[in-house]
């Protein structure tokens, strides 16, 4: 039997690293599944155990009504026959009530794993979500984050509880396959050994798929991510408008089909493999069962066993071989399970601390204001090599007194953005350090920090909800308060806007939900606006190209009512359009992730350098 792994597949390990991962991983599914449904987990142990004893115990009522209607014929007198028929039918009825109450615990059982499931479904994806918030903004930007986080959520929903219904299902198999062997013991035990000893082949074979199963889904988890990112394009609002007018269906969806393809023959080659050994392993364990089917004929055509002991020997054989199965299929199952939960626990191990070690709390001088020391920074994956690639800033030296108004001037890929992630605190820095009022923003408390900065990213979110929501985003502790939602409106320049929509403020934007009104790029760029004014306690204001949808006479006016409104706060902002840097007290020109010029426009223009060339080249265009 040769199950070839995947390309780039991770090694085999030995049965006794495998048993000693199943078994860790199996005592965290526990733990998951225990916080979530305790009195769910209870409630499945008791009616594991209570259905495990059942089968054996109907096997042997149905043996003693046998033997009951057997003796019924043989009595030779009509008083003996009607006592042996009322003790044969009295076990009837025991085995009446005995199924019922099997098929009793069946549902119950049922019942309780769906309900289990749903709310560790529930309890499992929170958990996931509350990781990723406590993730770096550069895990989110990091390819291998979204394999491990797509392969979490996959199995998020349905490996824990299956892991702990495996682990069940291996107890209850065990103890009901303890019953038929107590009563097989008496007919042959080297049969009964044989009879179960046969299904060992097919469970070896099951669990070798199961491994080659795992490593070839985790394999192509980019692809997997792929091909869910062209269905995105293919069926999504955001794209059709491009996908239409370029022409790009057919290629795109040639594109997926070729992709889906490649997983449909890999899936298929697994599928027709698992299925081929299976059935001819499960030959072996049929074969044995009917060779030990005929020496039990035999024997009570021969007169040593009773047609009662041939029922019950060839129940408890069958029911006895299927409940081997069942443990072999559990541990099989159990193993399978393991694999996969691994993806989930490597997720939940992530580290949520921070890249950098951090020294201890560093203040440089009792100052006001913001001081980037030596600062740089570079993208981990930037060249896969594992030590980082192209500095995106380096050897940024510099302080912004509080209440300063500075404009960052540069090409794109100069750093700008970069520049405002580190501020922001969404990125630490790779060398260097950026110190608020004299404090190493790594020992800020977050909320704190938070408080203090307000920011609005020219890749803003359009929020598929209501007008109010996606104002008092900015600052959801005061979401109730609506004068302060309404004065955020005013000074983001939307009140034009907000009175024109048919329910004004409790509008629903974007079209993905019934009632849903699309507003152009400049609207939404407008309630953007209003979201960073929402945060009236910040004394630091960032805005980063937040008007590129705008005209420049709009653009100009925004600039004029953020400057009035941000006096005697420290402004940062980025923009393309000089009439508006202009305004800027002070003006960092940044090339190659270097802070190459500083100060205000009038000394940059008078420098004749590369400040005063972009200026030149943008006023010649108004000429």
């Amino acid at each position: 039997m040769s199950v070839p792994p995947p390309l780039s597949a991770p090694p085999r390990v030995g049965l006794a690293q495998r048993l000693r991962a199943s078994g860790v991983q199996s005592a965290r599914a526990f733990g998951l599944v225990w916080r979530s449904s305790p009195a769910g987990v209870i409630a499945l142990a008791l009616l594991t155990v209570g259905a495990a004893a059942l089968p054996p115990f109907i096997a042997w009522v149905g043996k003693l009504i046998i033997d009951g209607i057997m003796a019924a014929r043989a009595a030779p007198s009509g008083s003996e026959r009607v006592a042996a028929l009322a003790g044969a039918l009295r076990w009837v009825g025991i085995e009446l009530g005995a199924v019922l109450l099997q098929s009793g615990a069946e549902r119950v059982l049922a019942l309780v794993r769906q309900l289990v499931g749903l709310r560790l479904g529930i309890d499992l994806n929170l958990r996931i979500l509350e990781k990723a918030q406590r993730l770096e903004l550069s895990h989110f930007e990091d390819p291998t984050f979204y394999d491990k986080l797509t392969r979490a959520r996959r199995e998020a929903s349905t490996r824990p509880l299956s892991l702990i219904q495996s682990n069940f299902q291996v107890v209850r198999s065990a103890l009901t396959l303890t019953g038929y062997a107590a009563l097989l013991i008496r007919f042959s035990p080297w049969m009964a050994v044989a009879v179960l000893a046969a299904t060992v082949p097919a469970f070896v074979a099951e669990a070798r798929f199961s491994g080659a199963a795992f490593r070839l889904r985790n394999w192509r988890s980019p692809d997997s991510r792929r091909l869910t990112y062209l269905e995105y394009v293919l069926a999504n609002d955001e794209h059709a408008k491009e996908v239409k007018l370029f022409g790009l269906g057919p290629v795109l969806l040639n594109r997926y089909e070729r992709l889906a393809e490649t997983f449909y023959q890999d899936d298929k080659r697994l599928a027709v493999g698992r299925a081929g050994w299976g059935y001819a392993l499960s030959l072996l364990s049929t074969a044995v069962f009917y060779g030990s089917y005929a020496l039990i004929v035999a024997a009570t055509v021969q007169g040593r066993l009773s047609l009662g002991d041939m029922t019950l020997a060839l129940v408890a054989f069958h029911q006895g071989q299927q409940s081997f199965q069942s443990v072999l299929s559990a541990l099989g199952g159990m193993y399978e399970d393991t694999l996969y939960m691994s993806n989930l626990f490597e997720y939940f191990s992530i580290d949520t601390e921070s890249r950098r070690a951090r020294g201890p709390v560093s203040v440089v001088r009792a100052e006001e204001g913001i001081r980037f020391a030596d600062v740089g920074f570079r993208y981990p994956e930037s060249d896969g090599a594992g030590g980082g690639g192209k500095w995106a800033l380096r050897h940024v030296d510099l302080f912004i007194p509080k209440g300063q108004s500075l404009a960052l001037v540069g090409e794109n890929g100069a750093g700008k953005t970069t520049f405002i992630k580190l501020l922001s605190n969404l990125y630490q820095p790779t060398e260097g350090q950026i110190l608020l009022d004299g404090r190493d923003l790594s020992t800020w408390e977050p909320g704190a920090l938070r408080r203090r900065i307000g920011v609005i990213f020219q890749d803003f979110n359009e929020y598929q909800l209501a007008v109010r929501e996606n104002v008092a985003f900015g600052s959801v502790e005061h979401a109730a308060d609506e004068l302060r939602v309404g004065r955020a409106v005013d000074r983001g320049g939307a009140e034009e806007l907000v009175a024109g929509l048919p329910a004004g403020i409790e509008t629903q934007l974007g079209r993905w939900f019934t009632g849903g009104v699309e507003l152009s790029g400049g609207q939404w760029q407008k309630v953007a606006l209003a979201r960073a004014f929402m945060r009236e306690e910040a004394d630091i204001l960032i805005l980063d190209e937040p008007t590129a949808a705008l005209d420049a006479e709009a653009e100009h006016a925004v600039f004029q009512r953020f400057r009035a409104l941000a006096a005697g706060r420290t402004t940062i902002l980025i923009s393309h359009r000089f009439p508006t840097v202009r305004m800027a007290d002070r003006i960092l020109v940044l090339e190659g992730g270097r802070v190459v010029e500083d100060g205000t426009h009038a000394e940059l223009v008078a420098a004749g350098r590369r400040y005063a060339r972009m200026f030149s080249l943008q006023a010649a265009g108004y000429a």
